[in-house]
């Protein structure tokens, strides 16, 4: 067996950094590729620790918990969607952290027959393939590879498509910007200590063979189609679905879900605010206003909710597994996440966002063009009017045929199993004797 297949007894290493959104794909990643026969290691910040080992795999530290830095600074996510302020706050922040992941990393890919790098932790892994002389694939949850029809994610909104030349410039200036942000991180710290040299003044990202690594994109192509002019070497496989153990609901949860028609869900998931408070007062506001049914999630503290029933209209709890909850609301508002929109595209409900930062813009996009969710609403002059307006907004019967249509495609994509074909083809993963259905097929809406 040639070296670059013989890693189907070696583990694969997965290092994922971020939130809830960013690490739970990943843990289903490795949930398909271990019940195919491969060893897995996720190496992450502590804070999901747990998730990892109930999940069956084997966790390794990687210092960078999001949670905490959010918690002790709640600025930080006011200030989102100014991509200035963050690349100044993350291009320290990694500089921090990254004096601890050589050793880390080192720890982790011991012995590893494939290391795949997800966001901001895939230059660090990509080193120690370079370092351990082992093979190297990138998981993303967003389109970030370069396309004359797809703009880069920052423009959303803008303009639906640029002049072809322009679209690629500015995926050029986008991977500047990010390795602006690594570049401390990665060319001070763990390339020299790794010894391998560093990396020329724009990083990784330009010249020939800079985007030759192996892409399996972690989203679905009924969400967002992948542009013709990617090339063989970034796939789109469809999503990839973390279904924890079955979950038993509070009693009082289900005797409000049973009260009255479909609640609304309304929650921010790993989202922040410095002003949660007042933000909280503003959507209980236009809830209100609307008449509708919901339920509040609290989630890392995006909104400042008590738990239990408050009224007939409003239950409050602090957070629950999205594949058990989200089939049973109407609707879902939401901060567009990539696994919170996943979830609602699933479970076949219309979204509404209201962006915090990232990515998050353009998912609402995404869905506002898929017919399954208004414009997304502004944060920082959201109003109880526009909420609810929102509100009736996804009530609309073309936009709930619409949404039920899109979760019976989701539904039907089986994106672990195809992400595990996609390395397959590529040889980077060994043949193992058999490969069971992923977790996304087995899925059904209650």
């Amino acid at each position: 067996m040639p070296e670059r297949a013989a890693g189907m007894h070696k583990p694969i290493v997965i290092f994922t950094i971020g939130t809830q959104g960013d690490v739970r794909p990943c843990v289903a990643l490795g949930q398909g590729l271990r019940r195919a026969g491969y060893p897995v290691r996720i190496a992450t910040s502590g804070n999901f620790a747990g998730l990892v080992r109930e999940a069956g795999l084997e966790f390794f530290p990687l210092t960078a918990d999001f949670q905490a830095m959010l918690e002790t600074d709640r600025s930080i996510a006011d200030q989102g969607l100014d991509l200035r302020a963050m690349a100044r706050i993350f291009r320290e922040r990694y500089a921090q952290w990254a004096v601890h992941w050589v050793d880390e990393g080192l720890a982790a890919s011991e012995n590893a027959g494939l290391l795949i790098g997800v966001s901001n932790s895939t230059l660090l892994a990509k080193a120690l393939s370079e370092r351990r002389g082992v093979p190297f694939a990138i998981a993303r949850l967003q389109p970030l590879t370069p396309s004359r029809l797809l703009p880069p994610m920052v423009l959303s909104g803008s303009r639906e498509r640029l002049p072809g030349a322009l679209s690629l410039a500015a995926h050029h200036l986008l991977y500047l910007l990010v390795w602006h942000v690594m570049r401390p991180a990665i060319n001070d710290i763990v390339r020299p200590r790794l010894g391998l040299p560093r990396y020329p003044w724009h990083g990784p990202y330009l010249g020939r063979g800079a985007l030759d690594a192996k892409v399996i994109n972690g989203f679905s192509r009924h969400v967002l189609a992948r542009p013709t002019d990617w090339p063989d070497s970034s796939q789109v496989t469809g999503y990839w679905f973390f279904d924890p153990p079955a979950w038993t609901p509070p009693t009082d949860l289900g005797d409000f879900l049973a009260a009255g028609p479909k609640p609304v869900y309304i929650g921010f998931g790993s989202m922040v605010s410095n002003q949660a408070a007042a933000f909280t007062r503003t959507v209980l506001d236009g809830v209100r206003k609307s008449g509708q049914r919901a339920v509040f999630a609290a989630g890392w503290g995006g909104l400042d909710i008590a738990e239990g029933v408050l009224d007939e209209q409003i239950y409050g709890l602090r957070q629950a597994p999205h594949d058990w909850l989200f089939p049973r609301m109407a609707a879902a508002v939401h901060h567009g996440g990539a696994g919170t929109t996943a979830a609602a595209a699933r479970a076949g409900i219309p979204s509404a966002i209201v962006p915090f930062y990232g990515d998050q813009p353009f998912w609402a996009r995404c869905l506002q063009r898929r017919g399954v969710a208004p414009p997304a609403l502004d944060r920082e002059h959201l109003d109880a009017n526009a909420v609810a307006a929102a509100l009736a907004a996804m009530r609309q019967p073309s936009m709930i045929e619409e949404a039920a249509a899109l979760g019976r495609a989701v539904r039907a994509e089986d994106g672990v199993g195809e992400a595990l074909r996609q390395l397959r083809r590529w040889g980077l993963l060994g043949e193992p004797a058999a490969i069971e259905a992923s977790q996304g097929q087995a899925w059904s809406v209650a």
